[in-house]
């Protein structure tokens, strides 16, 4: 496949347009993660589209399967991204949510809903595991930031997306609206190029400098990607020795293993921050705030409130992580959203001994952990991630760290109110805001920044293990 230079040389354009692309099934998952928000009241009510409305037992159902196949998923999209390729791994994404879609506009019956839910747990895998991976690997170094912060930008837009038509549109539109959203993306995508570093690995050299110079808007002969050519083979050289057993072999090397376990610390950050259960326990939350000051808000439109409120930090993390750094947005969010969770806390904590504290605290609180979540946390969890390990070990390990997320969700989802209702909703929002200000002070001693730096580089910080830490600051 030949690609041609619509842009000035050395634009940065075409991987724009790439990343976009890339991240357009994200953005079709997002729609679907959101469909479960305005859908479930409409199909538990007396309107229910399937005549007969269903119960809280088949919509638990519904929301749970897609976590339970995502965590086989994460490992089967990192397998076919090594083995067919990025390219043909992300169309798969994108056929995972037609079918979705499909199976919802073919029947209402429990077992269409519950596998239609299935096959969103495929394109949930896909999107955080290829999609990070692949948009770092057509990116350079002085913008893989930015772009790595697409996913959460495009997952929260399709979020609101589905929030704002699933309350105004009827049903079938909807489903056939999101249908067209990976319908087209999987004609649109057939022009792009594959992952240099996939070009390299399987020995596609010329392609590989074709790909990468139809990325930059360069020639072939440039010298910059001559000198990244060479940087990919060397990478590729480093890993050939490698175990087979990519686990194990991380394991037995202490460098690679301080770098997972980084991943491992940076991802399970982003879950146990309280913005999964607190976007499930929004609802209640705003009932009880709204009880005094008048505020009264639909579901649906509190779903949107809080849907904006994640564009908006997911936008302005794509803004400013290259020039703020990694580290410095990931301590500020860090602790943000620890002071907020522990005010949280204390503000139910009041109410249960009658102490008055204003009604407008929860909703500012919550808002600022959904915000830190989709600004900081989630991004960066995600960039960094990509760019502290090589081809070899990058879908593995993406794979176990989503795997580990998607477990702890489940989890998380299932065992919370439960706990809620024994020790109290303060002791659970204390243990989040607490986890989240030992994350900020981790991020000072042991999270190295990995703007615009080579795995070298990257690698000789983390064993630095005696360096005097340093606040982070913004660049």
């Amino acid at each position: 496949m030949k690609f041609y230079r619509l842009f000035s040389e050395g634009s940065r354009v075409n991987q724009f347009i790439c990343a976009f692309l890339i991240n357009v099934p994200v953005f079709a998952y997002g729609a679907s993660i959101g469909w479960m928000s305005p859908m479930t009241l409409l199909l538990q009510s007396e309107k229910s589209p399937r005549g007969t409305p269903l119960t809280d037992l088949e919509v638990s159902t519904m929301a749970a399967v897609a976590y339970l196949v995502c965590i086989p998923g994460d490992f089967m999209m990192a397998l076919l991204g090594d083995w067919i390729g990025r390219k043909k791994t992300l169309m798969l994404i994108s056929a995972s949510c037609v079918a979705t879609w499909v199976t919802l506009l073919f029947s209402t019956e429990v077992w269409a809903l519950i596998l239609a839910r299935a096959f969103v747990g495929i394109a949930m895998a896909g999107a955080y595991v290829t999609c990070p991976i692949y948009t770092k690997e057509i990116s350079d170094d002085s913008i893989r930031g930015a772009l790595g912060c697409l996913i959460v930008v495009s997952h929260t837009t399709g979020n609101l997306f589905l929030y704002i038509i699933g309350d105004i549109l009827k049903y079938r539109t909807i489903l056939w609206m999101c249908l067209f959203i990976p319908t087209c993306h999987l004609v649109l995508f057939m022009m792009m190029p594959e992952s240099p570093s996939y070009l390299v690995k399987k020995g596609k050299t010329e392609e590989a400098v074709r790909v990468m110079a139809w990325l930059r808007c360069k020639k072939v002969t440039d010298s910059s990607v001559t000198t990244e050519l060479q940087s990919l083979q060397k990478e590729q050289k480093n890993d050939e020795g490698a175990n087979n057993f990519l686990l194990k072999a991380i394991f037995k090397d202490r460098t690679l293993s301080r770098a997972f376990r980084l991943a491992m610390v940076v991802t399970l950050a982003r879950e146990v921050c309280g913005a999964v259960p607190v976007m499930n326990f929004a609802g209640e939350i705003f009932a009880i705030a709204s009880k005094e000051n008048g505020l009264i808000l639909s579901p649906n439109q509190q779903a949107m409130m809080l849907g904006a409120v994640q564009v908006a930090g997911s936008a302005l993390a794509s803004i400013i992580v290259e020039k703020a750094g990694r580290k410095f947005i990931l301590f500020t969010t860090s602790l943000v959203s620890g002071i907020s969770m522990c005010v949280l806390a204390s503000w139910f904590l009041a109410k249960d001994y009658e102490l008055y504290l204003p009604n407008w605290l929860p909703i500012l609180t919550l808002c600022l952990c959904i915000f830190c979540d989709s600004s900081g946390l989630a991004p960066m969890s995600l960039v960094i991630t990509g760019e502290i390990f090589s081809f070899k070990y990058r879908g593995t390990v993406m794979a176990t760290t989503m795997a580990t997320a998607s477990l702890a969700d489940f989890f998380q989802l299932l065992i919370f109110k439960p706990l809620v209702n024994s020790i109290g909703i303060h002791a659970a929002f204390y243990f989040f805001g607490f986890f989240c200000i030992f994350m900020s002070i981790y991020v000072i001693f042991y999270v190295p920044e990995t703007k615009s730096r080579c795995l070298e580089d990257i690698y000789d910080d983390l064993n630095k293990s005696k360096r005097k830490p340093k606040v982070p600051t913004a660049a």
